[in-house]
């Protein structure tokens, strides 16, 4: 099964530094599901904020970390041609957020396609940390034009 490191994740999406939020893709099924990691540091730029003297990953940032997981599945998925085009959040159904991600914490997140059509497509996704989910969601996003 093919990996796919931060420099190939980046051909596939338009984020960059500070928000990409996944780190490396370790498994991917084309036009099924894809698994990626992210590896949660203290020197994230955010921790100064959230919150001081006891850092906590912001659970919209672990829904973005969901959602550009399934971004780089849905590239994959869609053709080469696709790759690096913007997918813009549409909605998010029933999150939830189960327990804390701090710093050390390597979240794996999962997501799969649940309908995909022409311009738009339904994700689920569940991010778990050592076995534990700590937040899922379904995402629905549209497919933009590369420029």
């Amino acid at each position: 099964m093919k990996i796919y490191d931060i420099m190939q994740i980046m051909e596939y999406l338009p984020h960059r530094y500070p928000f990409i939020l996944i780190d490396r893709v370790v498994e991917l099924e084309v036009g099924k599901r894809a698994v990626a990691l992210k590896n949660v540091s203290i020197n994230e730029p955010f921790f100064q904020g959230h919150f001081p003297g006891e850092p906590i990953f912001p659970g919209v940032l672990i829904i973005e970390a969901l959602g550009q997981t399934g971004g780089v599945l849905v590239m994959e998925s869609r053709g080469k041609e696709r790759h690096g085009s913007p997918v813009y959040f549409m909605g998010f159904d029933r999150v939830r957020f189960r327990k804390p991600v701090l710093p050390g914490d390597q979240l794996l997140l999962e997501v799969s396609i649940l309908k995909m059509r022409e311009k738009v497509v339904k994700l689920a996704g569940v991010a778990t940390v050592e076995g534990q989910r700590v937040a899922e969601a379904e995402l629905m996003a549209a497919f933009g034009e590369k420029k």
